[in-house]
């Protein structure tokens, strides 16, 4: 059987050799507190600290990696049983589901603007084909009284961003808005995923426009 002594005096020589407590636990069989006793005056030398250190960083990213795996899982899961909620929609679903989202994104009319056309802007893909089929089937507006523009930043791709939206849309982005880049902005929107804004307005729609409030009033009065 080893003593006691035997088992410092490694302790101690694996800590020397830049060895971490874990590992040293794994070759000397002691509890962690009586190895903290024996190595509590034992320095490491520099390389020694910084295999430590970097050890530390990779343990520590692949424990976010784990719990990142772990969240996105769990979202998923999520998801896929929330969609299970919503049945088929018919007619009447869509044109509610449709007036709810331009009650949230869409261009009202004001006191100070009574003839406001209608005008969708959304940086989600899904809002904006959502509405684009919602314009054209419950509002029964033709492709052509439809016109899509992009808003970006001026240091975006505007060439990948035009192909992104044309490609879901199948439709001809006609206009390009720059917005002005700030270099020490804070926003998060600025990688690859990029693609800026769309902007999906309907000619001579100020009618429209009045209709669509009138359904959310509808909506709004029907709450039981």
């Amino acid at each position: 059987m080893i003593s006691k002594n035997q088992e410092k005096a490694e302790a101690i020589e694996l800590r020397r050799q830049g060895f971490s407590y874990s590992e040293i636990l794994k070759k000397v069989e002691v509890s962690k507190s009586t190895l903290s006793l024996w190595l509590r005056e034992i320095g490491l030398a520099v390389q020694h600290k910084q295999r430590l250190t970097e050890k530390r960083k990779l343990a520590q990213k692949k424990a976010q990696a784990t719990c990142r795996k772990n969240r996105i899982t769990k979202q998923d899961n999520i998801i896929e049983l929330a969609k299970k909620d919503i049945d088929r929609m018919n007619k009447r679903d869509f044109l509610i589901a449709g007036s709810l989202l331009y009650w949230a994104e869409g261009a009202k009319q004001k006191t100070n603007n009574v003839s406001q056309r209608v005008s969708f802007c959304n940086s989600d893909p899904q809002m904006i084909i959502l509405f684009n089929r919602w314009v054209k089937e419950i509002c029964n507006i033709k492709p052509e009284n439809i016109s899509y523009c992009i808003y970006i930043h001026i240091t975006a791709d505007t060439e990948k961003a035009r192909k992104f939206w044309e490609n879901i849309l199948d439709v001809k982005i006609e206009k390009i808005y720059f917005k002005n880049h700030n270099p020490k902005t804070n926003r998060k929107n600025t990688g690859k995923d990029y693609n800026g804004m769309l902007r999906i307005d309907v000619q001579r729609s100020t009618d429209l426009n009045r209709k669509i409030k009138g359904w959310i009033l509808g909506i709004v009065d029907n709450l039981e």
